[in-house]
């Protein structure tokens, strides 16, 4: 019995032994695994912190990593208007067109999205009158892909931009999809700083910023006329749709008009790069 009282003593203090060195490796664990939680976080916080500095900081949303993109632009359009059908929507908000761009071919420049998705943002734009008695915003977005947005005249007089657009409406009272044009059938704005139909832009005044390294073109004026404007759809109801049409004056195909006033800035990708953080 008394060997077995021993035994049992020394079973027990091996057990604690083991206790402790098993506890020993969790804890070794547990540090190892909240070091790589620390290194993963600090090497996203680096990822997060590069996007680019001091006057470049607009191009933030500049795909510069991806293949091919040799250019950055930054184009905030705080003024104008758009209408659709006889009602003239004010831009009262500023919106912002930011992508990326490919070399040039025959002139004309081939768009790369913005890294956020948004290379034309979402911004809601209030439609005078609203409708059936409720505020009624309109919200410009693309009805294509980055690469159908297509500019040309930057190196030289006459600037031009190609933008198949959609106006999602959004009030209350309408469908989450009510909109006026589609992906497969946008509103096609051809605009121009030169003449569009009755209306003339303006190509503004050029400048640079960070020792040349910006291009900057202030009080620039762009239009279209001319362009179609489809029915709405997706209001809800053909009985709501065509109310929307109604009050909206819609389809048109003639005396419609757009002029976007505008700030367009450019930088090479490279420049971009080298200015990340």
């Amino acid at each position: 019995m008394a060997s077995l009282g021993y035994g049992g003593a020394s079973w027990q203090k091996q057990d604690q032994d083991n206790r402790r060195e098993s506890e020993v490796r969790v804890s070794k664990r547990v540090i190892v695994g909240a070091m790589v939680a620390v290194a993963v976080a600090c090497v996203g916080a680096s990822t997060a912190a590069a996007a680019p500095g001091g006057g470049f900081a607009v191009f933030a949303q500049c795909p510069v990593h991806t293949e091919g993109v040799g250019g950055c632009l930054y184009a905030p359009v705080g003024g104008g208007y758009l209408t659709l059908g006889k009602t003239v929507v004010p831009i009262a908000k500023t919106l912002v067109l930011q992508a990326g761009f490919l070399e040039e071919r025959e002139g004309v420049l081939p768009l790369v999205g913005a890294l956020d998705g948004e290379t034309l943002t979402k911004v809601g734009q209030a439609l005078p009158g609203g409708l059936f008695g409720r505020p009624l915003d309109a919200v410009t977005e693309l009805a294509a892909p980055a690469s159908s947005i297509l500019v040309s005249g930057l190196s030289g007089e006459g600037l031009a931009l190609t933008l198949p657009i959609k106006v999602r409406l959004v009030n209350p009272l309408l469908g989450a999809e009510c909109s006026i044009g589609s992906n497969a059938h946008p509103i096609e704005l051809n605009m121009t700083t030169e003449t569009s139909g009755p209306l003339t832009g303006n190509p503004g005044e050029t400048t640079s910023i960070e020792r040349g390294k910006i291009l900057v073109m202030s009080g620039v004026s762009m239009v279209s006329s001319g362009f179609s404007v489809p029915k709405a759809g997706g209001c809800g109801s053909a009985v709501v749709d065509e109310a929307v049409d109604a009050k909206l004056g819609l389809p048109l195909s003639k005396s419609t008009a757009a002029a976007f006033d505008m700030t367009v800035e450019l930088a090479n990708a490279s420049a971009v790069e080298s200015a990340e953080g």
